[in-house]
């Protein structure tokens, strides 16, 4: 057996030692992308089954906001990127400016989302209109609750700003990107 294999052996981590950012965030990302692989697979398989009662609640949705929404949280993990950049550069001022940044910009799709959602309700749509709102606003709100908490994390490593703690914020905060980049087309444009 190789150093390395019995080094990753005794750590009992193996590949996720070679992702950026402590393990453990990385047990929790693919929790969580498992998750909303089984809110996404069950609103796939309910639009199959009410085809038009989804089409009918897709086209009562403002795809321009969530278009914007979608721009905002790209930029901001770009601004997460470039934190991470800093921060292994051993330029934590810059890397605290870009993850302010990103938390700035996630600050935003909150802000915008629930502007759409005031738009929504103000029209009278809620959790109990169809099976499309029940599951818009449950994939959409959990999603919410995952971009809050990302940004309670970049704030957390925001003090210091060391490589560990702005990989490990960083890799949270792509994978709430990746989610969105995934439920936007699916809730907003497929027919």
């Amino acid at each position: 057996m190789s150093t390395v294999e019995c080094e990753q052996q005794e750590s009992g981590w193996g590949i996720l030692e070679e992702l950026p950012g402590d393990p453990m965030i990385w047990v929790l990302i693919f929790s969580e992308l498992v998750a909303f692989g089984l809110f996404l697979g069950a609103f796939s398989v309910s639009r199959a089954i009410h085809p038009t009662l989804f089409a009918a609640g897709q086209s009562a949705l403002d795809s321009n906001l969530a278009g914007l929404n979608t721009v905002v949280l790209v930029t901001s993990g770009w601004a997460a990127a470039k934190a991470t950049k800093a921060a292994r550069a051993g330029e934590r001022p810059v890397a605290r400016y870009w993850i302010f940044g990103a938390m700035a910009l996630g600050g935003l799709f909150i802000a915008i989302k629930i502007a759409e959602y005031a738009e929504e309700i103000g029209r009278g749509v809620g959790l109990e209109t169809s099976p499309f709102f029940t599951l818009y606003f449950l994939l959409t709100g959990f999603h919410l609750l995952h971009v809050g908490l990302g940004i309670v994390i970049l704030a957390v490593v925001c003090r210091r700003a060391g490589i560990s703690g702005v990989e490990t914020a960083t890799a949270f905060w792509h994978m709430v990107d990746l989610v969105w980049i995934v439920m936007f087309p699916i809730l907003y444009l497929v027919k």
